[in-house]
């Protein structure tokens, strides 16, 4: 496996809650931060969150309070819990590596990258 595999997207109403995981390939889980990106429709993808390899959690300010990343080193698995959601989370979620910590607006781009899931938040 060359590329991380995104899953639980789905439409969800505004305040909702999600939970989004991912399976990372095991050549660079263990020894790199991953993170979880979105971009929405014409807008450039961002960094939301972010986890170390030792399991320290940053997030972006639009998301801070609602979203929580964690990791599970044994399965290689990132997860993205989502509650309060937002119209303005509606997007595709990735997870990947993260090259540049709090590069929120502007991440350097790792490679690689899954197909994603998809978020819809709307009533």
């Amino acid at each position: 496996q060359v590329q991380p595999v995104e899953s639980g997207g789905g439409l969800v109403q505004p305040g909702g809650s999600l939970r989004l995981s991912c399976t990372a390939p095991r050549t660079i889980f263990r020894i790199t931060t991953m993170g979880w990106y979105r971009q929405a429709p014409g807008k450039q993808r961002e960094l939301v969150a972010s986890i170390t390899s030792i399991g320290i959690p940053d997030y972006a300010d639009s998301v801070k309070g609602r979203f929580t990343i964690s990791r599970d080193s044994a399965k290689n698995m990132v997860y993205l819990q989502m509650s309060s959601l937002k119209p303005e989370d509606t997007a595709v979620y990735h997870c990947n590596r993260v090259l540049l910590p709090r590069s929120w607006q502007h991440p350097e781009d790792p490679g690689f990258w899954g197909q994603g899931t998809q978020v819809i938040v709307s009533s």
